[in-house]
């Protein structure tokens, strides 16, 4: 089961890509003062992860003080980079290229017509400073929307 609310969140280190270089931090060192907001989701270049990281953008969380957003997804950091760098994004992505960060939250499932292949389930995770988890939310749905006014709430409470 994924972290849940007052669980600590599982610390990682992957490659932090944002749209023109990447390098490996962990999640505590991107930390924000306030705290950190995680979205897991499964493959840039699609519809789906175009349109929500726009959303995101339109709704300004990337101008939350102190607490960074940081997208988690399976491609290599070149992708991650060129996709960025396709919407012209203000964000970050952790590039979970073998899928340890999704597994370590319990979240990598097998895509359904897509043999072998796993990707972490569309979650998010709004921590604290000191990597508590405050606000938990997952999906087994590839385009269910995410609660964006409970998630901006609780980021809001930190």
């Amino acid at each position: 089961m994924h972290p849940t609310e007052g669980d600590d969140a599982p610390d990682f280190e992957a490659l932090l890509c944002d749209g023109e270089t990447f390098r490996g931090t962990t999640l505590e060192a991107a930390g924000g003062d306030r705290g950190t907001v995680l979205v897991f989701f499964g493959f840039v270049f699609s519809a789906i992860s175009d349109n929500w990281w726009r959303r995101y953008e339109a709704g300004d969380w990337h101008e939350f003080d102190d607490v960074p957003v940081y997208g988690v997804c399976r491609d290599g950091p070149y992708g991650i980079n060129a996709f960025l760098r396709g919407i012209d994004s203000p964000f970050s992505v952790f590039a979970d290229v073998d899928g340890e960060v999704a597994d370590a939250y319990d979240l990598l499932v097998e895509r359904e017509g897509m043999a072998g292949t796993k990707t972490p389930r569309r979650a998010v995770f709004v921590l604290d400073s000191e990597g508590v988890v405050q606000h938990a939310w997952s999906t087994d749905e590839w385009i269910h929307p995410v609660p964006v006014e409970e998630l901006e709430e609780s980021i809001e409470a930190l």
